[in-house]
C-alpha cells in the first residue's frame, strides 16, 4: 500500500516494506507509527502536515548521528502499545511512538508499555521545533545519554478544546487497525 502526503514542495510516500523483524543495528531509532499514520489521517490534530513531522523527528535523530527506521504498528491504537512494540523492534531499543493526531513518546525496550523515558500528550501544543527536540532526545537516549527532557508544554484547556477532533481521529485510527497484521517496515520516501 502506496499513501501520498502533499506538503508545500513535495510528497511524503509511505510504503509497507515488509514484516518488521528486531532490527540488529545499535545506531537506529524506531519511529512506530499509528494504523492511520498517512493513510486515512494526513495532518496532526492541529493540521501540521504528518511528512512535516516525520522530516523534523528524522532531523532530530540524525542531527545526533543516528538513524532512523520506520514501522507501523496495525494491532493498537494505544500509543503505549505502539511505543512498546517499536522499541522492542528496535536495534538500539529506543522508540519514537507517534499517532496520527500527534501525541508522541520515547520509550526504551526494557520499560513496560505504561512507563517511558519521555511523553508528550497534549499534541496541540507543539510545534515542528518540538518534534525536532524530540527526535534528538530519543537518539540521545539511544546513544546512553542522559539528555535534559523536552520542556513538557501543558494547557487544560486543550483537552476540552479539542475532545471532538480527538475523539473523530481515534474513530479513524480504530478503523485502520488490524489485530492479526503485524508491524511492518515502512520505506518512507520525502
Amino acid at each position: 500500500m502506496t499513501e501520498a502526503i502533499n506538503q508545500e514542495n513535495a510528497i511524503l510516500e509511505v510504503k509497507e516494506w515488509k514484516e518488521a523483524l528486531p532490527g540488529q543495528s545499535a545506531d537506529e531509532v524506531v519511529i512506530a507509527l499509528s494504523p492511520a499514520f498517512g493513510t486515512q489521517l494526513k495532518k496532526s490534530i492541529i493540521e501540521i502536515d504528518l511528512g512535516t513531522i516525520l522530516k523534523e523527528l528524522c532531523a532530530g535523530i540524525e542531527e545526533e548521528g543516528m538513524k532512523p527506521r520506520f514501522i507501523k504498528v496495525f494491532n493498537s491504537t494505544d500509543l503505549a502499545i505502539i511505543a512498546s512494540q517499536g522499541s522492542r523492534l528496535s536495534g538500539s531499543g529506543i522508540c519514537v511512538g507517534m499517532q496520527s493526531r500527534g501525541t508522541t513518546v520515547i520509550h526504551q525496550r526494557d520499560l513496560v508499555p505504561l512507563d517511558n523515558l519521555e511523553l508528550f500528550p497534549q499534541a496541540p501544543l507543539y510545534d515542528e521545533k518540538i518534534y525536532r527536540k524530540i527526535g534528538r532526545n530519543a537518539a540521545k537516549y539511544a546513544k546512553g545519554e542522559n539528555p535534559e527532557p523536552v520542556e513538557i508544554l501543558n494547557d487544560y484547556m486543550v483537552p476540552s478544546k479539542y475532545l471532538i477532533k480527538s475523539t473523530l481521529m481515534h474513530f479513524k485510527e480504530g478503523e485502520m487497525m488490524d489485530k492479526s497484521k503485524k508491524a511492518m517496515d515502512m520505506e518512507v520516501v520525502f
